[in-house]
């Protein structure tokens, strides 16, 4: 579907602000994704931890259903979760205890049967602003591919 034009009244999709992902184990959780990512603790509620990624946030619910899913849960759908280097994070995955799929992706589940697709930064069309890398201490660059398809949208960094 093309971009709607201006004139379209309904609400543009802009970005994702946060994910939330459903864990039987607050404390196990943050212990496994601590095991495969670098990040900072934004905040914490009643069993909830916000994992901080600049001007977005993954979000750790610990909720009953996520504590009863069978061990052979499959979901169907996933999310991709950026990262700045990818090249450790499929031994790190297996080493916290991570089901790795099968494919041509980076794709584990992870013990409550949450699918992530590990992607790297310079890879992908999605971009942080300057001044977000800036104050994330990252110094991140997009390979010539992912410029293309970026400058065929009129969207060069």
């Amino acid at each position: 579907m093309d971009n709607p034009p201006d004139t379209d009244p309904r609400p543009r999709l802009v970005g994702v602000n946060h994910v939330a992902l459903e864990v039987g184990d607050l404390e196990a959780a943050l212990a496994f994704y601590g095991a495969i990512f670098a990040f900072t603790l934004r905040g914490r509620a009643e069993k909830m931890a916000f994992l901080d990624m600049g001007d977005q946030f993954l979000a750790l619910a610990e909720t009953p259903a996520a504590a009863a899913r069978p061990v052979d849960y499959l979901p169907d759908g996933h999310f991709g979760l950026v990262v700045d280097d990818r090249s450790r994070a499929k031994a790190l995955a297996e080493a916290a205890g991570a089901r790795m799929i099968e494919g041509s992706f980076l794709d584990f589940l992870d013990p409550w049967g949450n699918r992530i697709e590990v992607v790297e930064y310079a890879d992908v069309q999605f971009t942080k602003a300057a001044e977000v890398k800036a104050g994330m201490g990252l110094n991140l660059r997009k390979t010539d591919a992912a410029r293309r398809q970026l400058a065929e949208k009129d969207m060069s960094p």
